[in-house]
């Protein structure tokens, strides 16, 4: 499906919650309109609302918006389901692009969407790490440039 995308949870956070990365984040979203998420994303992204919302960066009504505006794009995304395939690509990814575990099972999860086979297929993520091991299994990786 053209604009199909495999989102990351730093991009989709950029989406609802205001950031320096949000303008780029929204400029994507209109040109890859349609999610491919990882089954651990919406706590990910739970987890970052938390946080902010701790450390005073969002207010509480402000969380609420964030994750009520989450809510709405969350029922028109696909979701990569935890699976054997999506353990076993990312078991070996710690060591081979020296990612941590929650992104080891981002990128798995985007190379079990495509089959393993990434032929540029656009990634969203505004994660160094994530978006350079992305970039080498061959993913045509969208990032923040923030000025």
């Amino acid at each position: 499906m053209p604009g199909k995308a495999f989102w990351d949870t730093s991009a989709l956070l950029a989406l609802f919650v205001n950031q320096p990365a949000s303008p780029r984040a929204r400029a994507v979203s209109r040109k890859l309109p349609h999610f491919v998420v990882w089954w651990g994303t919406t706590v990910e992204v739970r987890s970052a609302v938390a946080r902010l919302t701790r450390d005073g960066t969002l207010a509480p009504n402000g969380a609420g918006q964030a994750l009520a505006r989450f809510a709405a794009l969350r029922i028109r995304w696909d979701e990569v389901e935890p699976s054997e395939p999506v353990r076993r690509l990312a078991e070996g990814l710690p060591e081979s692009r020296a990612l941590r575990a929650g992104d080891a099972l981002q990128l798995a999860a985007a190379l079990v969407w495509c089959r393993e086979r990434p032929s540029r297929r656009p990634f969203v993520c505004f994660d160094n790490a994530l978006a350079k091991a992305a970039e080498r299994e061959g993913f045509d990786v969208h990032r923040v440039v923030v000025r």
